[in-house]
């Protein structure tokens, strides 16, 4: 017969197992998932995660992979040891300037940006949409994930490329120091 004390501890110990399996449970699950923050993209999420676009795209059946939302559960897929998703991005990303460049009617803007301002400029506009100018993320468009409302309605690359350099001259007065306070925040 056992005492009291004895099934207190056996309910304990069960109960604390059971814990640790959901907790493992729960961790495997997690590894599997992301959760959309603002200024993510399919692109910056396949790179983040080390697993392509493609993947994302097929394992959420995405129709459209530049409409996503902020704490959207996205699956990911287990592929990261196929195709570096760096390659894919660039591939498909080369594919939507294209279309993006066939499609839209486009002014001329020369930016002034070189140097370390260039390579920055260059480093965000990868990690906020792949180098997309046609990404979107609610109500951020664009290769550099501005706000719809600074673009007002025009979405040409010019237009992209000219309000970008505006805004980061504006906030932080170099691409460079737009940069460092990505790296220090996620976001610029």
């Amino acid at each position: 017969m056992l005492k009291s004390k004895s099934i207190k501890s056996v309910i304990t110990l069960g109960t604390a197992a059971l814990g640790l399996f959901l907790v493992s449970a729960n961790a495997e699950a997690s590894t599997n998932q992301v959760t959309v923050k603002s200024g993510d993209t399919v692109a910056k999420i396949a790179n983040a995660n080390n697993v392509s676009i493609d993947s994302i795209k097929n394992a959420n059946n995405l129709k459209d992979i530049n409409v996503i939302y902020v704490g959207e559960q996205l699956n990911l897929t287990s592929e990261a040891s196929q195709a570096q998703p760096s390659q894919n991005v660039q591939s498909q990303n080369t594919q939507q300037t294209n279309q993006v460049q066939s499609n839209q009617t486009q002014t001329n803007y020369s930016s002034n940006v070189s140097g370390s301002d260039s390579s920055a400029k260059a480093w965000i506009a990868n990690r906020e949409s792949g180098g997309s100018y046609s990404a979107r993320n609610g109500q951020y468009a664009g290769k550099y994930q501005l706000s719809s409302s600074y673009l007002n309605g025009d979405y040409s690359a010019a237009n992209q490329e000219k309000v970008a350099d505006n805004y980061v001259n504006s906030r932080y007065g170099s691409w460079s120091a737009a940069k460092s306070f990505w790296q220090a925040n996620g976001w610029y």
